[in-house]
């Protein structure tokens, strides 16, 4: 079969021209991604030949090769894995099924372009291998195959690439780089040995690199002159032993963090790790990281997530999301465990008591890592602003852990000046008063909203903090979690505020006496408003403001939730509102000075409008409100 010419898929063809024309500060990074690309190819091999010995009968020992040939300017990359079928290679080679790859391209920074680790991060390793070349040959032949149908695929990356069947004894893939003229250093046995230690030391598979044998001379052969000819062969460069197996006191950081980046794809740092082994009933090893950076595609409700499955240290499955709860989704890590059967499925998972047990001291151990990393502040803080609105989704999905996380969470509050979220519910009720008993809380649309409400008059009188909280899922959360530690939540914008012992009886005596005081106009705002209110009262909450409005008893919506569902596309009833209005601001005064009742209605509506606006951002119709402001204004 002659070779046929094929065009990559548009995002590849962006991918290498972006790959082609930077100038990276770490070229050697190509190595990690090829030889994990090659380590994963053998782990599926070998799960296969669980069920089917007949797939490594011919060549049992799994291993990856490295040869440099500086005489052909290419090295070669290879191993004994899965292989690819001809179909498998145009596939996984010409296009990139990953939807994250126009995300990828578009959020490269001139400083991040200078930094190709960032590639392993969006699954698009193997095309790292045009950083260092200016022509990509891969070998491959699928082990489900037979000899006949090898494959033989090229490219320059430039737009094309060519496929043609061919004739290959041997299952496995190589990788063979034509090295670009200022890559050859790479051609140098130091300088592999260096990089392959750095990046894969901690792959189980043995990365053997062919490098000159020296040998010493034999006894009388010391002083001969007579030239011997060099003598290679592969000699084993990585440790090759799963790093969860051995003892977690027997490991660098360097070790974590350097396995870390080659299991989950990442290009930095974990932000902490932990590393647990249990015997007895459940018998498992876990290895669960935090990330630095949320990924991008955190909030996909489509994007797969989980640990990886290893059972008796043979790999399994990717994102296995049995083990972990959906509001832990951007913990990463491996699971590896002797309690299930080597031919599990995800849909066994789903029905096993043993993947519940998982599930459940998993879920604890995560939990516990996260308990331990709040107790860095700095380091905490860059968690919460990174993962701390899913983490929020916890106590509503996992009951059983809903203390735990409800401990976990941070918001900002008015005990500080900023929106800076790191106010604890611990925190939070170590402040409050003798004489306090409730959590007070309110939701907005943004901080600047919160922090100015009206809502808040009171309570900063008093000197009573409230938890400030802006983002879309906070409304969700408050609308299921009624209190921590015993203390209910209440928002400051509840009809019927529970102050409790906090309530001032001379306030109360004073309130109710303005509405007797005040029974005049309270009739005559109500007359103008009519249906478009439920009702008209005297406030005990406000201090600076004319007027804010309260949902009735039992009113389930607040402006920002209804703003939520009104953006699904959602019809939402109207809603008749609570006016309530300080008597002694000069523009509620002003009104009731106000003999002539057509402009008298004109004030009850701008009363009214403004309460509205303050509570809800915007109105239904701002003109008229512009006009009835203007009207007033001129007089």
């Amino acid at each position: 079969m002659s070779a046929q010419v094929h065009g990559f898929q548009t995002e590849v063809n962006k991918l290498l021209k972006l790959l082609a024309n930077s100038l990276y500060s770490n070229k050697e990074v190509f190595i990690r991604e090829l030889i994990s690309n090659a380590s994963d190819a053998i782990d599926k091999l070998h799960f296969l030949a669980l069920t089917d010995p007949e797939l490594t009968k011919d060549d049992p020992v799994l291993r990856i090769r490295i040869r440099a040939d500086k005489d052909t300017n290419t090295l070669t990359i290879s191993d004994n894995g899965l292989g690819m079928t001809m179909q498998e290679a145009c596939d996984n080679l010409g296009t990139i099924a990953k939807s994250g790859t126009e995300a990828f391209i578009a959020g490269m920074s001139d400083d991040a372009v200078k930094n190709s680790q960032l590639i392993g991060q969006f699954g698009v390793g193997f095309y790292s291998a045009f950083i260092v070349a200016d022509k990509v040959t891969v070998l491959t032949r699928s082990a489900k195959v037979g000899a006949e149908e090898g494959v033989r695929w090229e490219s320059t990356g430039e737009g094309t690439y060519t496929s043609e069947t061919i004739k290959r004894d041997q299952r496995g893939t190589d990788v063979i780089l034509h090295l670009k003229d200022d890559a050859k250093d790479f051609l140098d046995t130091w300088t592999l040995r260096q990089a392959i230690t750095k990046y894969s030391d901690h792959i189980s598979t043995p990365v053997e690199l062919y490098e000159e044998k020296f040998e010493a001379p034999k006894e009388g052969e010391e002083n001969k002159d007579e030239k011997k000819e060099k003598v290679f062969e592969y000699v084993q460069v990585n440790n090759a032993q799963a790093l969860w197996t051995r003892p977690a006191k027997e490991i660098k950081d360097e070790e974590y963090k350097s396995f870390y980046q080659h299991l989950c794809q990442d290009y930095q740092d974990p932000m902490t790790w932990s590393h647990n082994r249990v015997e007895g009933e459940l018998e498992y090893t876990s290895l669960l990281f935090i990330p630095q950076v949320a990924p991008w595609d955190l909030f996909n409700r489509d994007n797969k997530h989980g640990l990886k499955l290893f059972v008796q240290r043979v790999f399994i499955m990717d994102d296995a999301e049995q083990f972990l709860p959906n509001y832990l989704r951007f913990v990463k890590g491996l699971v590896d465990t002797n309690s299930l059967p080597l031919n599990v499925s995800r849909e066994l998972l789903q029905e096993s008591s043993v993947t519940r047990k998982l599930k459940k001291a998993l879920t604890k151990r995560a939990l516990s890592m996260i308990e331990k990393l709040s107790a860095d502040k700095e380091k905490y803080a860059k968690f919460i602003a990174q993962f701390g609105n899913v983490l929020k989704e916890g106590p509503v999905e996992d009951y059983s852990n809903r203390e735990a996380v409800l401990k976990l969470l941070r918001f900002a509050s008015t005990h500080n000046d900023n929106s800076v979220q790191d106010v604890s519910l611990a925190d939070y009720i170590s402040r409050m008063p003798k004489e306090q008993s409730k959590i007070y809380y309110l939701t907005a649309e943004s901080y600047q909203a919160a922090s100015s409400s009206p809502y808040l008059e009171t309570f900063k009188k008093k000197g009573i903090e409230v938890l400030l909280m802006w983002d879309r899922i906070d409304e969700w959360l408050m609308g299921n979690v009624t209190e921590f530690d015993g203390k209910e939540f209440v928002a400051v914008t509840a009809s019927d505020l529970k102050l409790g012992d906090l309530a001032d009886k001379e306030e109360e005596k004073r309130t109710q006496e303005a509405e007797k005081e005040h029974k005049d106009i309270i009739e005559r705002i109500k007359k103008v408003l009519g249906d478009k209110v439920s009702d008209v009262k005297v406030s005990s909450r406000l201090v600076d403001s004319p007027s804010c409005v309260v949902g009735e008893q039992g009113h389930m919506l607040t402006a920002q939730m209804r703003r939520l569902l009104e953006a699904t596309g959602q019809q939402i009833p109207e809603e008749k509102y609570i006016l309530e209005i300080n008597p002694t601001h000069p523009l509620i005064v002003k009104a009731a000075e106000e003999i002539d009742e057509s402009c008298f209605a004109k004030w009850a509506e701008l009363i009214y409008a403004q309460a509205l606006l303050a509570d809800q951002g915007a109105l239904k119709d701002p003109s008229a409100f512009v006009k009835c402001m203007n009207e007033l204004l001129i007089g």
